[in-house]
């Protein structure tokens, strides 16, 4: 006669506590190295879009296919020297910086103005920037009272690469101000860790970003 077979053993309150929090650990690693990941704003240089200290989410997952596109807004990592020494984050916000819950330093943020193979000049007769001879409509995301540059620069962007800039150009120390380095002031792609997606603190700057292409519409 054949035995009788007990119902499975349940775990133990403490075990699918663990287990729990083991898989919610694991969700979140994964989110962050994958998908998702929260940086916060270091400078001014991208006003009035985005102000020092706003959190912002940025989206990996269309850095898949290594695609960037002109009048994107990335985080990337610093190149080499763009940055001054940043806080490290201690304690209990290294845990959350491992979660993708704290904002992490060591990045900056600007928009994408020129890719790989572009020749960007300042600037025309009009004193707008060019992208292999078309003149950019940045109306949209300029600071007002900001020209479009003071810095002149005429750079072939390496390929793989991407010519960025901030929104306030008078008090944006970008891509126009590395000249001097490899690649000309331009960013490795392999730097760049997504685009912004939104604002998502504090509250009341809640907001998804537009970021439209400036050749899309044509310059006046």
């Amino acid at each position: 006669m054949a035995g009788h077979r007990g119902e499975p053993r349940r775990m133990s309150w403490w075990q699918e506590t663990f287990l729990l929090l083991s898989l919610a650990l694991g969700t979140s690693i994964v989110v962050k190295a994958f998908f998702m990941q929260m940086f916060f704003v270091p400078s001014a240089s991208m006003n009035p879009e985005l102000v020092e200290e706003d959190r912002i989410l940025v989206e990996k997952i269309s850095m898949w296919d290594g695609a960037v596109e002109r009048g994107d807004v990335v985080v990337f990592e610093d190149p080499g020297g763009w940055l001054g020494a940043t806080p490290e984050p201690t304690g209990f916000q290294q845990l959350l910086s491992l979660l993708g819950l704290y904002p992490e330093g060591g990045h900056l943020v600007k928009r994408v103005i020129a890719v790989g193979g572009e020749r960007v000049v300042c600037c025309d007769q009009q004193g707008r920037l060019t992208v292999d001879g078309a003149a950019l409509d940045e109306e949209e995301y300029l600071r007002k009272g900001t020209s479009p540059s003071q810095k002149q620069f005429d750079v072939v962007v390496p390929e793989d690469a991407v010519w960025v800039m901030g929104d306030n150009r008078s008090n944006s120390q970008d891509s126009r101000f590395h000249l001097s380095d490899p690649g000309e002031g331009s960013v490795p792609l392999d730097n760049v860790v997504g685009k912004v997606w939104g604002i998502v603190w504090p509250l009341d700057r809640l907001e998804i970003l537009d970021q439209p292409d400036p050749l899309s519409a044509p310059a006046r």
